[in-house]
């Protein structure tokens, strides 16, 4: 079982999860990260590190966003590794707090 970076993280892109990967398994888009699902070792780490609970696991993403476990596959293939911390997007705050923002994603 792999772990999943859902809908909450979109233009937010906190990277605090980056920080404490063992296997540097993050790669970073625009305004959204994603888990590769070949590299996670499913150590757990990452999931209280995000600071708006945006990483599960897959067989526990919540109901309505299933599709981010293939969006995380096909997006890893594409997306560079991230392997340090990095500053929030600007207006990350503000995107916290808001729920339905997949048409936000930049791929």
């Amino acid at each position: 079982m792999t772990y999943v970076v859902t809908e909450s993280c979109i233009r937010c892109k906190y990277t605090d999860c980056v920080d404490v990967c063992p296997v540097d398994c993050f790669r970073e888009g625009p305004n959204f990260l994603v888990i590769d699902p070949d590299e996670c070792i499913d150590c757990t780490l990452c999931v209280a590190e995000c600071p708006v609970e945006a990483i599960y696991a897959e067989d526990d993403v919540p109901a309505g966003q299933e599709h981010f476990v293939a969006l995380n596959a096909e997006l890893s293939k594409k997306w560079p590794a991230i392997v340090e911390r990095k500053d929030a997007l600007p207006d990350a705050e503000e995107w916290a707090k808001v729920k339905s923002k997949l048409d936000q994603l930049k791929k």
